[in-house]
């Protein structure tokens, strides 16, 4: 006779949510950003995706079969740190450049550190950090959006820190992708589009996105014009990584707080190292390294915004 009364381990709680569905669904949402780099871009844009998703997949596969734990190629975490990788990387860049970046993101930034749920840092921002310190000519490398001749191949962010004038980028040329860029940071409409997909599915939350991009947009209204209070913040949301960063790497499970307080944390303080670089950087996007450095203060977020344990005092919690 069955014991229906036997408690098991934990957890009690069960659905039929996977490690596996949600990485393969947060794919399918950057399906349409994928789309708009490859409309804007032509074909050199698909080229860059399939090299940098196939090369990652090749190598975590080779990474597992080396250190023998479990090959899980197809859990889709591979494939999706190869997209954003591809995603950070212009259209014309050289055949090798997403494979080594894809090679370093999946080796160094992921699988040396156990795999899946054991990296501090977001795989596919370390790789395009290591690229851009180690090829900065071919990461910079833009071209122009086909079809539209009249708009520059530069970045808009490049164009302001170089002390051009941007009379001729609007902000529908912005949200539309008209302007120069990494595959796929270009097109906010596409962004846009995945990110309502994944909120609505509640696979990511709102409070590192609204954080994080809120406080891009305060900190240039305030101290990004040519006096206080005369930035322009429509601008500073809609052009480089910042939306792409915001929706599908700052809020990345593992190198984001467990907590909804945590996560606003982390969202003020990418918020406040993008705006600072772009402002005063020698660099003109900060976005990626934002979002590593706060990677690294994970830890430190959690523990001090932990949530209190049910029936403990607050003192006898700490």
């Amino acid at each position: 006779m069955k014991n229906n009364l036997l408690v098991s381990a934990a957890p009690h709680l069960h659905n039929k949510e996977s490690v596996s569905k949600i990485m393969w669904l947060v794919v399918l949402s950057l399906l349409p950003v994928g789309a708009a780099g490859v409309f804007i871009f032509g074909v050199s844009a698909f080229r860059v995706i399939i090299l940098a998703t196939a090369s990652s997949i090749v190598t975590e596969g080779i990474c597992q079969i080396i250190s023998r734990r479990k090959v899980t190629v197809l859990d889709g975490s591979a494939a999706l740190t190869g997209i954003l990788l591809a995603f950070n990387l212009p259209a014309q860049a050289p055949w090798w450049l997403p494979a080594a970046g894809a090679i370093f993101s999946i080796a160094i930034g992921k699988q040396i550190f156990g795999g899946l749920g054991q990296n501090i840092f977001n795989p596919a921002l370390a790789g395009r950090a290591f690229l851009m310190a180690s090829w900065p000519k071919y990461m910079t490398a833009f071209t122009a959006p086909l079809n539209y001749d009249a708009v520059t191949s530069a970045t808009p962010l490049a164009l302001l820190k170089e002390g051009h004038a941007l009379q001729n980028i609007s902000y529908l040329d912005l949200f539309l992708g008209r302007r120069g860029g990494c595959i796929g940071e270009v097109c906010v409409a596409a962004l846009l589009a995945g990110a309502a997909f994944l909120l609505l599915k509640g696979y990511i939350s709102w409070h590192i996105p609204l954080t994080y991009i809120s406080t891009v947009g305060v900190f240039s209204y305030c101290f990004g014009g040519r006096g206080l209070f005369s930035g322009d913040w429509l601008f500073a949301i809609l052009s480089g990584g910042l939306i792409l960063g915001a929706f599908f790497m700052a809020t990345d499970y593992v190198t984001s707080p467990l907590t909804s307080r945590g996560q606003v944390v982390f969202g003020i303080g990418c918020g406040l190292l993008t705006a600072v670089i772009r402002l005063w950087g020698g660099y003109p996007e900060g976005a990626s390294y934002a979002i590593l450095m706060m990677n690294a203060a994970t830890p430190i977020i959690d523990r001090y915004t932990k949530n209190r344990v049910y029936g403990y005092t607050l003192k006898a919690y700490e």
